[in-house]
């Protein structure tokens, strides 16, 4: 036990608590400065509050550190002394802790039931503390000043306040009493004496009183989802489309609302959902209607029928954006209601494309987004990102469902499409549900709210996936023909399921392992792993008789596909599990299993700023990972309704303290095969015509002399998978470490790969004893524990290697050579489009420059020793590079703006650029103006682009195109036109916020005309290429006339 002299006092808010965090101590006592750490504080008391009536208060502490820490406070008072039992405690549980056997936990048990008990406030505290000293002779620590500023939370609304502690920590003057009149003097503060948790309880009560008077006071809007056939209903409205929305309830106000929309009451109506109100929106009821009636003789407006395929494309666009209408239509498709045939061709009849009149219905509840203080243009000026990740995953489905692709590769595709689709959820949703549960209120560049985004994500994937199951069913009929056939277990003979039976026994069972869910104390449901298929099996116990639910996941390291003995058939290895899904509970009876798959966030949860060894801590959070919060859940089509909602609950409450925000909208019920990366496997079992060709790569470069001479006689560009990148650029990093003459490589590695060609020299010219440093990017996102280790092999090899530049990922592909000629020493430098991944580089097309030109690798110098020598971003001025985040935003709005002035002067304005995205506002406000001034803007953007092209009087001289096919395009070339004096660059960079302000990039100018020429016919043949997709101002994109044998893909004309 502790008896403390201690009290409390109120602060005004957080700029007082920071300035009297500031502040000179009273008389007698000096501190140094504050020390700031945080903890959770979780309150414990009885349904009556029998602990609080007695003066008693129950704390578990838990620290930053995860150290936990269990106290029993008795007493208190303004100066009062408070008895203070405290003791660290192992469990993890509240209720577990209560129930051990440290001193607070047994004097508890004296006091009341600890059964009883129940966590009634938690409290986030964030705290600085300063030891006051004082003593004549030998100054000791006297008092402890804890600054905290604490969060309490309750159903969504947060509350917080302000508090100074002042706790004695040993005797003598000044007094206790002094301490607390020379504060009120001082600082007007004065001892408290409600104690912090019944203070944290009553604003608790405040809070759940203002969530009851919201509730009671929200209005209530009925939104009307008409549907005909594969049509739906919309109101013209603010230059887009809305569902008709009105204030009220029930069926008679939607009737009325029906009344003035068609001039008829007549329909079929029934409630579909309804939605609590959110800080866009009122509450509202979603109705559907069909066999609707139309009279336009009597209604006050009309109605704008649009085909359903089109209406989900436009879906979060510019033209169909309204709050209630994105939530309306996200339970609609959730409800299957809007994955309905598509018709083929033909306008429908006039009705559909009548012009809405003038009269607008007034929208309920539709509140306009406030401007962004940080972006100089309106919201209607940009495309959403997260539609536009969406619309890609779009672009790439339609090369799947090609009948002009070869087979293997419409598979392919699809692996493709399933994988980005988990990335996406992973890092893009996991991020908009962290910001919705964090109560971030900043709205996107297109003035949409998290909410609303997920609103978005949610209408629009369903349809999504329907189509490419529709597309993986008919690709696996056609590969079935072509000798590569999917089984199902029914359909085996006994032969082939005995054979498979013993396969089952022999190679699963013995590393398959089954987990239990039970809801007892002590073993909480078992993490499932992330994007691991997984059966949810119901057993019962044959002697008990309840059912309980069991998890079993598939091991990543087990094949999916399995061949079918006697057959050139395969089958997939859940198929086998599930028919024998019995073996693993041998004394109690299987009643039905179920595949679901888990997606995790992705991100990792790493303060930069307090890692003391940033290696160990990704290594740490790699491991981790698998532990994310749950943001998809996705099953097999069939799976019962108890089965869901007991996986559902779970998993919002797998970790203790955290409540996944996991809603109805994270549930996908899909057709067909979970995982459509298994189609990878499927595609290498067909055969070799059923592939594009194959083709050579050149060796563009000569084996001798070395390349290093040939680099001296002028600047090469090579382009891959067109040039071989081991005959060019693993080339030069072998010569580099097998050359005596070279004394030093400085490179950048953020996507090396499993094995590398790059790696393994540099290995070696370090064992030489060779300067080698070497810049790995551990936070390359999913290639963390890959890197990890290189970074290991790299150190024992003797190697410098840096992986921590606190704020920003290292995104930069440049890698310098330093040698020893005759004249002194002279270096050479390799500026690339992509990673130093030889596997990469054979699919991704990307560019490379290599330059011994002495400003460019002065540059570079200057670069590396900023990166080796200092943990602060690049910031210096460079020569001829432009390197984010000091030079490269400011370049680049520079060459635009020049081009301005070209044409604003009379003379011609030409802008081209090829990269992954464009999304950066200042960039894209820059290019608007750039296009009014007459400026023309041509743009390849393969994945996301924020830019509204053709918009008038704005974008109208913008065009936005994208070009997939047989290779990834990831070259990043800038073509500023500059009054004649044509300009080329090439690098690292897209134009987005990431990329410009905070990573490292790197671009280089292309100088030499015969490299410039080659850029030029690669530009122009890419934006003159026939097959393109062209983006709308809408949002949507259009693709071109597909390849062909006349008119083949530009990728098939470049290969050599």
């Amino acid at each position: 036990m502790s008896v403390e002299a201690q009290f409390r006092c109120d602060v005004s808010g957080p700029e007082a608590l920071a300035a009297l965090r500031d502040a000179a101590l009273p008389p007698r006592l000096r501190g140094g400065a504050p020390s700031r750490s945080f903890h959770r504080d979780i309150y414990l008391d009885t349904n009556d509050r029998a602990l609080l009536a007695r003066g008693v208060s129950c704390r578990v502490r838990i620290r930053a550190d995860d150290r936990r820490l269990l106290t029993l406070f008795l007493g208190g008072g303004p100066s009062a002394a408070v008895e203070r039992y405290e003791a660290e405690v192992p469990e993890l549980d509240p209720r577990q802790v209560l129930e051990g056997t440290s001193d607070p936990a047994r004097r508890l048990r004296g006091l009341v039931d600890p059964a009883l008990l129940r966590p009634k406030i938690e409290l986030e505290v964030e705290r600085w503390s300063r030891i006051a000293l004082s003593g004549l002779i030998r100054r000791e620590p006297r008092f402890a000043f804890l600054y905290d500023a604490c969060t309490v939370r309750h159903g969504g609304l947060t509350r917080t306040f302000e508090e100074l502690q002042v706790r004695r920590l040993s005797p003598g003057a000044p007094r206790l009493e002094a301490v607390a009149r020379a504060l009120e003097r001082q600082h007007g503060l004065r001892p408290m004496l409600l104690p912090r948790h019944v203070r944290a309880a009553q604003l608790v009560e405040v809070m759940a009183a203002e969530g009851a008077a919201r509730m009671l006071t929200s209005q209530t809007a009925v939104v009307l989802l008409a549907l005909d056939e594969d049509r739906v209903a919309f109101l013209d409205q603010e230059g887009g489309h809305a569902l008709p929305v009105a204030r009220g309830s029930g069926e008679e106000a939607v009737r009325h609302l029906l009344r003035y929309v068609t001039g008829s009451g007549v329909g079929t109506l029934f409630l579909l959902s309804s939605l609590p109100a959110t800080e866009d929106r009122d509450a509202l009821e979603v109705w559907v209607a069909r066999k609707i009636r139309e009279n336009g003789d009597t209604a006050p407006t009309r109605l704008r029928w649009i085909e359903v395929a089109e209406a989900v494309g436009k879906i979060g666009t510019p033209e169909i954006r309204a709050p209630e209408t994105l939530a309306a239509l996200a339970v609609a498709t959730r409800a299957n209601l809007l994955a309905l045939p598509v018709r083929d061709s033909g306008e429908r009849p006039s009705a559909a494309n009548r012009p809405a009149t003038s009269r607008a219905m007034p929208v309920a509840g539709h509140r306009a987004a406030p401007p962004r203080a940080t972006n100089e243009l309106p919201p209607e000026r940009f495309l959403n990102v997260e539609l536009a990740q969406l619309a890609f995953q779009e672009r790439v489905l339609e090369m799947a469902e090609d009948p002009g692709v070869p087979l293997a590769e419409r598979l392919r595709f699809l692996a493709i499409v399933s994988g980005n689709l988990d990335e996406f959820f992973a890092v893009r949703v996991g991020a908009l549900k962290a910001a919705l549960a964090a109560g971030v209120t900043a709205r996107s560049l297109d003035g949409l709210t998290a909410g609303e985004q997920l609103e978005v994500v949610a209408a629009r994937v369903p349809p999504f996936l329907t189509r490419a199951a529709r597309c993986a069913e008919a690709c696996l009929a056609m590969a079935a023909e072509r000798g590569a056939r999917l089984r199902r277990w029914e359909e085996l003979d006994d032969g082939a399921r005995a054979a498979l039976t013993a396969h089952f026994e022999r190679e699963l069972l013995p590393v398959l392992t089954p987990r239990a869910v039970t809801l007892s104390p002590g073993h909480p449901f078992p993490l499932i792993p992330q994007l691991v298929l997984t059966f949810g099996a119901v057993v019962r116990d044959v002697r008990t008789g309840p059912d309980h639910f069991a998890s079993l996941p598939l091991k990543t390291r087990v094949d999916r596909l399995v061949a079918v003995p006697g057959s050139a058939d395969f089958i997939l290895v859940e198929e086998i599990v599930r028919a024998n899904i019995q073996a693993f509970y041998p004394d109690r009876e299987v009643e039905g299993a179920w595949l679901f798959r888990i997606t995790r966030a992705a991100e990792l949860d790493v303060n930069e700023d307090e890692a003391g060894d940033l290696l160990q801590t990704i290594e740490e959070e790699v491991q981790r990972r698998p532990g994310n919060t749950p943001v998809r859940v996705e099953i097999e089509r069939g799976m019962p309704a108890s089965v869901r909602e007991t996986l559902f609950r779970e998993l919002r409450f797998e970790r203790r303290g955290v409540t996944a925000a996991l809603g109805p909208e994270d549930l996908y019920e899909l057709d067909g095969p979970l995982d459509l990366s298994i189609l990878r496997e499927v595609a290498a079992r067909l055969p070799a015509d059923a592939s594009y060709p194959p083709f050579q790569p050149r060796r563009p470069l000569p084996a001798l002399p070395s390349l290093f001479d040939q680099i001296d006689r002028g600047d090469l560009l090579v382009q891959h998978p067109y040039d071989d990148f081991n005959a060019t650029v693993s080339r030069f990093i072998e010569e580099a470490a097998a050359d005596p003459e070279v004394v030093a490589l400085k490179l950048t590695l953020y996507r090396v790969g499993d094995r590398s060609p790059i790696v393994e020299p540099l290995i070696q010219a370090a064992k030489r004893g060779k300067d080698v440093a070497v810049f790995v990017e551990l936070k390359a996102r999913f290639d963390e524990a890959r890197n990890v280790g290189w970074v290991r092999r790299l150190e024992e090899a003797g190697a410098q290697v840096i992986y921590g530049l606190v704020g920003l990922k290292i995104h930069a592909k440049v890698a310098l050579v330093v040698r020893r000629d005759p004249g002194g020493l002279r270096r050479y430098a390799h500026i690339s489009t992509g990673n130093y991944n030889a596997a990469t580089a054979r699919y991704y097309s990307d560019l490379a420059l290599f330059t011994a030109d002495p400003e460019i690798t002065a540059d570079l110098t200057d670069l590396f020793n900023q990166l080796t020598g200092s943990s602060r971003a690049p910031g210096a001025s460079y020569r001829r590079l432009l390197v984010a985040p000091a030079t490269l935003l400011a370049g680049f709005l520079a060459r635009i703006e020049r081009e301005t002035a070209h044409a604003l002067a009379g003379r011609e304005g030409r802008i081209r650029a090829q990269m992954n995205g464009v999304e950066d506002p200042e960039i894209v406000a820059a290019l608007y103006r750039a296009s009014a001034a007459g400026v023309k803007v041509e743009l390849v953007v393969r994945t996301l682009c924020a830019l509204r092209p053709g918009v008038q009087g704005v974008s109208e001289g913008i065009t936005v195109r994208s070009i997939l096919g047989r290779f990834l395009e990831h070259e990043r070339i800038y073509h500023f036109g500059n009054g004649g004096q044509d300009e080329y660059l090439i690098g690292s960079a897209d134009w987005r916020p990431r990329n410009l302000r905070r990573r490292v990039e790197v671009v280089a100018p292309v100088a030499e005309p015969a490299l410039t020429a080659r850029l030029d016919t690669l530009l122009t043949a890419l934006l003159a290429e026939p097959s393109a997709w062209t983006l709308r101002s809408d949002g949507t994109w259009v693709r071109g006339a597909r390849p062909s044998a006349e008119l083949p893909h530009l990728h098939d004309r470049l290969i050599p």
